[in-house]
């Protein structure tokens, strides 16, 4: 098989599906791929941040999206797409508060995110999409999620077993999304079982219309521990490339240069980095830019952009628990926290402690941190009855001895003798 070269890439005069006046062209991008409480908008920041050229969001689900209210956030600055919970009216006060199933940030983000849908339906498809498309690059499709909760519902993975379902979803989007907002539809899937299935399914998907196709390259039974294969990635390549569609590749892919090296030998436009950069998103600087940096600096800078657009806590949590290393006693202190201002402190960001405390207090979080102080008292308080080595029952008596007769409920009489 010849090798291309990315400049080849770049300036050959193959065909190609024109893309869009707000779209963006995946080739010659390294980007970061969708991923599940990974892809929030603090990691996407923080992704574009240490070179990211494009950030996908996390598969959302179409129904989810409908119904939404959608909301511009004036201490955040970001667009939110809430909902109220389904039974908001058995719930009093703060436990009734809104949902947050899609948050964006249109001016740090917009021209270079991704809106990746899960969805069974060219209908509901197309009216989800419609609702994010004024503030996005690009709808992609996923058609790789393996995992039972997409699947179940005939989305994800389960689409590769429907083509025609598959392709009819992507044409509906082109027509009534991408050509009505001007943006691109693009779609992400898995190897299928044999090199001739997955060329024709390729052939038929760019056959849509779509600017793009990401291919993972593991099938559908695999996991991210298996290693990728690439055997017929030239394949999947080439058939883009005729059809004018870009490429994406995905799998095993651990930083900047390993992506622009597999990019010249397989002839991908782009490629796609997940697991690394979910561990450390300095994955997308280049050895000539210092490459990775220690997680302790990445951890500094995704707490500043966490705080300062009131992340869930729940989210923060969790990729706090990915970035750092966790046989370090501060990955203890750090997952053992109950909101922002303990992590802070966890970490030694005393810059950041003010406005943790105003997050706390929006997101509600500072009655955990009253509660966690009110447990830790009494933790001390039994600590320090069990070192006296008298029981609380004996000192409550030699209290009582030492209160007057009346402070003891006892009224008044008269002594005789």
């Amino acid at each position: 098989m010849p090798l291309f070269s990315l400049g080849a890439i770049m300036t050959s005069s193959v065909k190609r599906v024109a893309i869009p006046k707000n779209g963006v062209d995946y080739r010659g991008k390294v980007v970061l791929a969708p991923m599940v409480r990974s892809g929030e908008l603090p990691s996407r920041l923080l992704a574009l941040h240490y070179g990211a050229d494009l950030v996908w969001g996390p598969e959302t689900i179409d129904k989810s999206m409908i119904g939404t209210t959608k909301r511009i956030n004036p201490v955040s600055s970001t667009i939110d797409y809430t909902r109220t919970p389904s039974n908001s009216s058995r719930i009093q006060g703060s436990a009734a508060r809104e949902s947050h199933i899609y948050r964006l940030h249109p001016a740090r983000e917009s021209r270079r995110l991704i809106f990746q849908i899960g969805t069974s339906s060219p209908s509901t498809a197309v009216e989800a999409a419609k609702l994010v498309a004024p503030h996005v690059a690009g709808i992609d499709v996923n058609a790789g999620c393996p995992k039972p909760f997409s699947t179940s519902g005939g989305m994800g993975a389960a689409l590769l077993q429907k083509p025609d379902n598959l392709a009819s979803i992507l044409s509906a989007l082109v027509k009534e999304v991408g050509e009505v907002f001007e943006i691109g539809i693009s779609v992400k899937i898995r190897l299928l079982e044999t090199a001739e299935k997955t060329e024709a399914l390729v052939r038929k998907l760019c056959g849509t219309g779509i600017t793009g196709l990401t291919i993972h390259c593991r099938t559908t039974p695999m996991r991210p521990r298996e290693r990728a294969i690439r055997d017929q990635l030239q394949m999947i390549t080439d058939v883009c490339r005729s059809e004018g569609v870009a490429c994406v590749m995905n799998g095993d892919v651990k930083n900047r240069d390993e992506a622009l090296q597999l990019m010249r030998e397989f002839g991908a436009d782009g490629a796609m980095i997940a697991s690394a950069a979910e561990a450390n998103p300095s994955s997308f600087r280049t050895s000539e830019e210092g490459g990775l940096l220690a997680w302790r600096e990445v951890v500094h800078e995704y707490m500043k952009i966490a705080v300062g657009v009131d992340n869930k806590w729940g989210n923060t949590k969790f990729t706090l628990s990915q970035l750092i290393p966790g046989k370090l006693e501060v990955y203890r202190d750090v997952t053992g926290s109950k909101n922002y201002i303990e992590v802070c402190e966890a970490l030694g960001l005393e810059q950041l402690y003010d406005q943790a405390r105003e997050v706390d207090t929006r997101l509600g979080l500072s009655q955990c941190r009253d509660a966690t102080a009110v447990q830790k008292a009494k933790g001390k308080n039994k600590s320090a009855q069990a070192a006296s080595g008298r029981p609380s029952a004996e000192r409550s008596m030699d209290n009582e001895t030492r209160r007057s007769l009346s402070e003891r409920g006892i009224g008044s009489f008269n002594m005789v003798v």
